[in-house]
């Protein structure tokens, strides 16, 4: 009978960590399109799809979600140099835009989020803390 009751408790404790978890990720995606409308629209657009050759897209991005560290620090550094996205090459300035850790990672997670892009991820301050300039 206890061992019923400790599997039942543990199974009760992951459930409630992953419901707390995924309405963390909810405020913070919440929270992201806010820092996107303010910071990334310009560029990237209301749709995610970017200036083809100008601007990549965030939309179904095959960079973004192979590399999320190094979009992690784009978006917190800036960026320069070429890159390529769904096959096309992009050799233009991305501004630092001295956004916040916190802001880093909503805007991260609503971009990951977004637009058909289906990540797993759920991108917290600390990993965006751990994130260098090269």
């Amino acid at each position: 009978m206890k061992v019923i009751i400790s599997i039942f408790l543990a199974i009760n404790i992951v459930s409630l960590s992953v419901f707390i978890q995924k309405k963390e990720l909810m405020q913070s995606i919440e929270r992201g399109k806010s820092v996107y409308d303010d910071f990334c629209i310009q560029c990237h657009l209301h749709n995610g799809k970017g200036v083809e050759g100008i601007y990549p897209p965030l939309a179904n991005s095959d960079y973004l979600t192979k590399n999320i560290d190094k979009s992690i620090r784009a978006v917190k550094f800036g960026m320069k140099g070429p890159i390529v996205v769904n096959g096309i090459k992009y050799d233009n300035v991305m501004a630092n835009q001295d956004l916040l850790n916190e802001e880093v990672a909503d805007v991260m997670n609503y971009i990951l989020h977004s637009w058909g892009n289906k990540s797993k991820e759920y991108i917290t301050t600390k990993r965006v803390d751990s994130i260098r300039i090269k």
